[in-house]
């Protein structure tokens, strides 16, 4: 039984004030493969890991020198981080890692600092309060375009996107700009949730489908990779959503602007500690910002930078 594990260059760490990054610049790539298990959150060996065969075999073609950001947004994840940051890093562990954190009360952020000083290949964000999930998806994406990574995937911290789909989303940048984790397509699933939130889930997919001329099923789920080139395109200050709306007025303006999108199934499992951050007053928010997306749609407002009034 073989595990993987890859080396990689270490520079120096610096340090910076709230609001910005600790971690490290520097350009982490895949350098020899090794019969050896992945770092863990700690900078130490784990146990070892044997990757599942249907991984193995695309593992050849994730090896190539992209430059890979991982987006976790969190708000009181401290169960939740220190078990994720291992598992990406079993399934890919040349990438890079971004803690985006909404001054947790619960000390995710400073777990996420003692993370970080062990493990050069993650960094950490941390941002004044909770500002919601769409603010902090645009800092991951600001920060991706600042330090020119080919690729950003954003995936939630508390396991209902797992880690196992990450080589699946991947492997499909090399024919799309957006790749998502899909539970509408044949093989997706979501484990665990009532039958109203089921019901509010495919009402709001259809919902956007409609008013945004969206051709893909899973427009609310937040486990995509981006294409860094593409989203450097759009006028992110135009982004109107702060809060879940982000993630279908981001595939809408992406879309916009020439993005070719595909979808790969995942199983997503509803959390298994800590507690959901979605509300009703989140939903009704979220249905009146996709309608004024639907004006916009209908208008052709620009979506890029520096564009002219109108757009094909």
């Amino acid at each position: 039984m073989v595990s993987w594990c890859l080396t990689h260059h270490v520079r120096p760490r610096t340090e910076t004030r709230l609001g910005h990054v600790r971690g490290t610049h520097s350009r982490h790539l895949p350098t020899r493969l090794l019969a050896a298990a992945p770092f863990g959150y700690a900078g130490e060996f784990t146990q070892l890991r044997t990757p599942d065969p249907a991984t193995v075999d695309i593992m050849p073609a994730l090896l190539s020198p992209r430059r890979l950001l991982i987006t976790v947004c969190t708000y009181n994840e401290r169960e939740n981080l220190p078990l994720l940051i291992p598992e990406i890093f079993a399934h890919l562990p040349w990438a890079e890692i971004l803690v985006v954190d909404d001054n947790s009360p619960d000390g995710t952020g400073q777990l996420a600092e003692e993370i970080a000083a062990r493990d050069s290949r993650v960094q950490v964000q941390h941002r004044t309060g909770k500002l919601g999930l769409g603010t902090a998806i645009l800092a991951g994406f600001r920060y991706a375009i600042e330090r020119n990574y080919e690729f950003v995937l954003n995936m939630d911290a508390d396991f209902s996107h797992h880690p196992r789909y990450l080589p699946d989303l991947l492997s499909l940048m090399d024919r799309c700009d957006v790749a998502i984790g899909s539970r509408y397509v044949p093989g997706g699933a979501a484990v665990g949730w009532p039958l109203m939130r089921r019901l509010m889930s495919r009402s709001i997919n259809l919902y956007a489908r409609w008013l945004l001329w969206l051709r893909t099923y899973d427009n609310s789920g937040a486990y995509r990779c981006y294409r860094v080139s593409k989203l450097k395109e759009l006028d992110l200050n135009l982004v109107r959503a702060r809060g879940y709306a982000f993630q279908e007025e981001i595939l809408y303006r992406c879309l916009r602007v020439g993005c070719r999108l595909e979808e790969t199934p995942i199983v997503f499992e509803d959390r298994q500690r800590g507690t959901s951050k979605i509300s009703y007053r989140e939903v009704i928010t979220a249905l009146w910002v996709i309608f004024l997306l639907g004006v916009d749609n209908l208008r052709r407002v620009p979506v890029k930078i520096d564009q002219g009034s109108r757009v094909p």
